[in-house]
């Protein structure tokens, strides 16, 4: 039997996020809270005379950019005590609190825009030409007048920010029961071992070179989601009717437009994705045959499609990750490599390690003012050292970010953030392969290279193409029902695998209900189609960066920088980009056949 996960109090701090950095205890966050609250009337007063003069704004801006950074901080505390202990209620309220005061912040700050809408965009220009304490604001003020029509009165606003915090019940009903209250059986190995079956577990356990274990760990994963279907389909049901509600509150012909549009994404770059992704799939059926041919299976199940070719996992400690993944971005520059170190080894940025009641997954998050911390299970295998790459990637985008910008512009889109991140993955990778000469180190980055490629060219797009159908049914007057969504995921599924991967019996509902098993992720409007364009951008980016072409490394760390300041496709442009083509899309599919290519050639040795 493995060892069990230790309890949250026994991780040594070393390789703990330093949340006392945010606040020092929960009395300092408690203080925030009161803070917040207190300040509300003050904002309050600034309702009806945005329009007196351009100081008058500009205190406005003063006044509310000091508000929210505190509430920055304040969202970010809760969200890191509640996911490293969903079992910790306290935690759970804190977060919950927090959202509510958020919600309450936004009430008091919904007179804003429909004021400087009103001022007019010609006058709001005039005194970003006049004032120097506007004159930052151009961007802002054009990004203002391309949503005008969508912003209603301040009645309005102030009512639909008002209903924020009930609408995101659904989510955080989804996230509790998932990340809380679900419990998983165990795992049982070919020789009757057990293996601990949880959030911060179960993709290590898929991967194993154990089949009973990665059978046993597939079922009991999925079964227990599927037992509890009915109820995380009504929440997601939820979140969808909560998309449909905002799209139409703000006159948007649509949930996907109303995604889109802020951002200034045209559509087309939406399908795309989904195009490029369908007329690609026979490309994952080759893989799978190499992937059966190796693992010496005559027949392919659900469960295998992720397992380990090698007869152990290549092993990474976590140091060692760090390493190679400092080598791996050298090309961005010693200034780079430097800053990233000292977060991941000295400053404790990451949260590192699995432990009982973490939530699953990895995630970046961060204010100005805090950390770019970094949320992970890691399981020192190189899996996890690609995750690390990958999140390191956000919060090195984030702190180049909230050290160029001002305030308005420290955050910036989805869009841009996958870019990041996959650009990490992607140096890191590259550089493996061209130093490691051993052919099973080099399998196993190829293996880690489909690993990525599997959730983000296959089970993302997968999703983005269900999220695409339920919102659509949703807008038709349709409703989600677990049968529903289990059939849609299965049959989307199903079309990837092809005939090289077999699924009979109950196998089919476990596969459905992959939608169940992403928390999160689609409780974000139309936020998975960002993970095909951000591999897609960085491919297309990092041939030129990791053979040190100058201009090419200073137009990627200028869009690093560059933040809110601009729009996303803009940014992209910026760093060489144009994700309107289809072109990086494609190239990022033809690298994917590149690899299975490879595999096989290193396989038939």
């Amino acid at each position: 039997m493995t060892s069990p996960l230790p309890a949250r109090s026994q991780v040594d701090r070393r390789f703990t996020w330093d949340s006392e950095s945010v606040f020092s205890d929960q009395a300092g966050w408690e203080e925030a809270v009161e803070t917040i609250t207190a300040r509300l009337p003050d904002l309050a007063e600034f309702k009806g005379h945005l329009a007196d003069s351009p100081d008058a704004l500009a205190d406005w801006f003063d006044a509310s950019e000091r508000v929210h950074r505190l509430m920055g901080k304040v969202m970010v505390y809760s969200t890191m005590s509640y996911s490293v202990d969903t079992g910790d209620e306290a935690a759970l309220a804190r977060t919950d609190r927090a959202r509510s005061v958020a919600a309450q912040l936004g009430a008091a700050s919904s007179f804003a825009l429909p004021e400087m809408i009103a001022i007019g965009i010609p006058k709001l220009r005039e005194w970003v030409a006049t004032s120097p304490r506007l004159a930052h604001l151009g961007h802002y003020f054009d990004r203002l007048e391309k949503l005008q029509k969508r912003i209603r009165s301040a009645e309005v606003e102030e009512l639909l920010t008002q209903v924020s915090d009930p609408l995101a019940t659904a989510l955080s009903v989804h996230g509790v029961l998932a990340n809380a209250d679900l419990r998983f059986a165990p795992a049982i190995g070919t020789e009757g071992e057990e293996h601990e079956v949880a959030q911060g577990t179960i993709l290590a356990l898929l991967t194993s070179a154990d089949r009973e274990v990665r059978r046993t760990a597939f079922e009991n994963y999925a079964d227990t989601h599927l037992a509890v279907r009915h109820a995380m389909a009504a929440s997601l049901a939820g979140g969808i009717k909560r998309d449909v509600f905002y799209a139409r509150a703000r006159g948007f012909p649509s949930s996907l437009a109303a995604a889109l549009e802020p951002s200034h994404v045209p559509p087309d770059v939406y399908h795309n994705v989904i195009q490029a992704f369908r007329e690609n799939v026979g490309t994952w059926h080759r893989y799978w045959r190499v992937r059966r041919r190796v693992l010496g299976l005559d027949v392919l199940k659900p469960y295998d499609t992720r397992a380990q070719l090698g007869p152990s996992a290549l092993e990474v400690p976590y140091e060692q990750a760090v390493e190679w993944i400092s080598e791996g971005v050298r090309p961005l520059g010693e200034e780079y490599v430097r800053i990233l170190r000292r977060g991941a080894l000295q400053d404790r940025w990451v949260d590192v390690y699995p432990n009982k009641g973490k939530r699953m997954g990895a995630f970046s998050t961060g204010v100005p003012g805090t950390r770019p911390f970094i949320f992970m299970s890691y399981n020192d295998d190189i899996y996890a050292m690609s995750t690390l790459a990958h999140e390191l990637g956000h919060s090195m985008h984030s702190y180049f970010t909230r050290t160029t910008q001002p305030f308005i512009y420290s955050n910036y889109g989805l869009f841009q953030a996958e870019v990041a991140s996959n650009m990490h993955q992607a140096l890191v990778r590259r550089h493996l392969l061209a130093t490691q000469t051993d052919p099973a180190l080099q399998i196993a980055v190829i293996e880690e290279a489909m690993a990525n490629f599997y959730r983000y060219f296959f089970i993302m797009p997968s999703l983005a193409r269900l999220e695409l159908e339920i919102h659509e049914h949703v807008e038709r007057g349709g409703a989600i029902t677990a049968e529903y969504l289990n059939n849609l995921m299965a049959d989307l599924m199903l079309e990837v695998y092809g005939s090289e991967v077999e699924v009979t019996g109950k196998d089919r509902d476990r596969i459905g209900s992959t939608w169940a098993q992403f928390h999160t992720h689609l409780y974000s409007n139309f936020y998975v189609y960002q993970y095909a364009t951000g591999i897609a951008g960085a491919d297309h980016l990092v041939e030129r960066v990791a053979n040190g072409d100058a201009s090419a490394v200073e137009s990627y760390l200028a869009f690093l920088k560059s933040g809110g300041s601009m729009y996303p496709l803009d940014g992209l442009r910026l760093a060489g980009v144009d994700m309107t083509s289809p072109e990086p899309v494609e190239a990022a599919f033809a690298t994917l056949a590149e690899m299975v290519t490879r595999l096989e050639e290193l396989t038939a040795r």
